[in-house]
């Protein structure tokens, strides 16, 4: 029994490993790899290998595997990436695990500056990521430096602006607020519905040569074919929508394109390599179908799979709703409890404050009563005092004739007596008397990209603008424009 062969292949936030048989196809592998990952919106998608030359090459469902030029190595490694591009997201794209591996991988070409992205672009993208990634904003949780770790703007970005990352991350936070109460599913789309607008977006590019040799850029998407001069792949300078193509064909590195308008003379240009002829004829095929498929009516399988989309996302919602329900009911219930706990704390303080005046009243009225006592014994004393000097007057009035010696000895004694009382009466006396999404930016490193951006912004161009004014007049006069580039 011959011999299984390990691959390993690499979805855009996955690995999965397989064993396959010599004899298996591509298409059987592709097969395998979806329905473990749980997608059906296939047609987007295919399996890219780097080739032995080290070119990246897409694998070929109808062909073995292993008849393919396939790099040597175990396990042979593969990419499961989006090979197609919707023309509309919001219309196209119908499964949450579509939208995420388009997101995934819009995003990481957007970072790496794949897809030229304008700064203030950047930051409203950025602000989706992160709702998609954290849901919504908690004040409590997400606190100063929760994005440090995450990577959300294109270097080129911030290295054009004089902005410490603590200061790009308020600019991010600002914009994430607002999208509160939004489905992580919902932010990816949203996501996605910004980025299909950006001029690079879903383009796949390639070196060409037109008759007078010149080097040009052809850039294939689900519109159609444009050319784009060398130094620009931002604004395309002629276009060939799929409704005026009728063949394409190549021979060798010559690659003619046939217009339905039989007065129009052919589209040829010249590819360096015959492989990426080849390459460019699959996916003007891919992009060709499905064009046509987007403007018939859907099949069974597609309306079936927005039945249950739309199925889910009710049953999200409604799951989301009760859970918000919940929420806001518990935070009232939170709310009251803290303001009882508050009007506790009060009633609390307030009894302290009562029970502690209460104390000191009555020690203040404690310390009056000894006062008191201290003062009417006090009185006592002067009184007492006064009788004996009233009892020695008497003496002395009545002992007139008693001898010298005896009348002084008592006037000694009145004497003492008196200075005895007013000393009583000064102590008495004495007693009683106790404390807030452009000056910033650093035109050193501007680059070819952002002159061409901000150029096209000054001239009032946009993606949409360019390419109908690109695709103007007939095919024959931008034919010619071509072979005159």
């Amino acid at each position: 029994m011959p011999k299984p062969v390990n691959v390993r292949v690499t979805t855009i936030d996955a690995e999965l490993e397989f064993a396959i048989q010599p004899n298996t196809t591509g298409k059987q592998l592709f097969d395998q790899v979806v329905k473990t990952i749980g997608l059906r919106e296939i047609w987007f998608f295919g399996l890219q290998y780097t080739d032995s030359k080290g070119y990246q090459t897409w694998l070929k469902l109808n062909k073995k595997v292993l008849s393919q030029d396939v790099k040597k190595e175990s396990p042979l490694q593969f990419k499961f990436r989006a090979k197609f591009y919707p023309e509309d997201v919001a219309d196209e794209l119908i499964q949450d695990i579509t939208v995420r591996l388009f997101y995934l991988q819009v995003k990481n070409a957007i970072l790496s500056d794949e897809i030229y992205c304008p700064p203030e672009a950047s930051v409203l993208l950025a602000s989706y990521a992160v709702q998609a990634k954290y849901g919504d904003f908690q004040k409590d949780v997400h606190t100063s430096g929760f994005l440090t770790s995450d990577r959300l703007l294109p270097e080129r970005v911030m290295q054009q602006h004089k902005l410490t990352r603590e200061e790009w991350e308020e600019r991010i936070t600002n914009w994430y607020m607002e999208h509160k109460g939004m489905l992580r599913e919902d932010a990816m789309m949203e996501y996605l519905k910004i980025a299909q607008d950006l001029e690079m977006y879903g383009v796949n590019y390639f070196d060409i040569k037109n008759k007078k040799g010149t080097e040009l850029w052809l850039g294939v998407d689900a519109l159609g074919l444009n050319i784009y001069e060398k130094e620009d792949r931002l604004t395309p300078k002629i276009g060939f929508p799929w409704s005026e193509i009728r063949n394409i064909s190549f021979n060798e590195r010559k690659f003619v394109i046939k217009p339905i308008d039989t007065k129009a003379p052919n589209f040829v240009f010249f590819a360096p390599r015959l492989r990426i002829n080849k390459r460019i004829l699959t996916l003007c095929m891919g992009n060709h179908e499905l064009y046509m498929r987007r403007r018939k009516p859907d099949t069974i399988e597609v309306q079936q799979m927005k039945a249950q989309n739309r199925e889910e996302k009710l049953a999200k919602q409604q799951e989301r709703e009760k859970l918000q329900r919940e929420i806001a009911a518990r935070e009232r219930a939170e709310r009251i409890q803290a303001e009882y706990e508050d009007r506790l704390k009060a009633l609390q303080s307030d009894m302290e404050k009562r029970q502690k005046d209460l104390i000191e009243a009555q020690d203040q009225i404690r310390r009056l009563e000894d006062q008191l006592r201290e003062t009417q014994a006090a009185k006592d004393d002067l009184e007492n005092s006064q009788r004996e000097l009233q009892d020695m007057m008497k003496r002395l009035e009545e002992s007139k004739n008693l001898e010298a010696e005896e009348r002084a000895r008592l006037e000694d004694e009145i004497r003492t007596k008196q200075h005895e009382v007013s000393s009583i009466y000064e102590q008495n006396q004495l007693k009683s008397l106790k404390e807030d999404l452009a000056h910033t930016r650093n035109d050193a490193g501007e680059t070819t990209m952002d002159r061409i951006h901000k150029e096209n912004v000054k001239q009032g161009r946009d993606k949409y603008k360019t390419l109908r004014e690109v695709r103007k007049g007939n095919t024959k006069r931008r034919v010619d424009q071509f072979e005159n580039m």
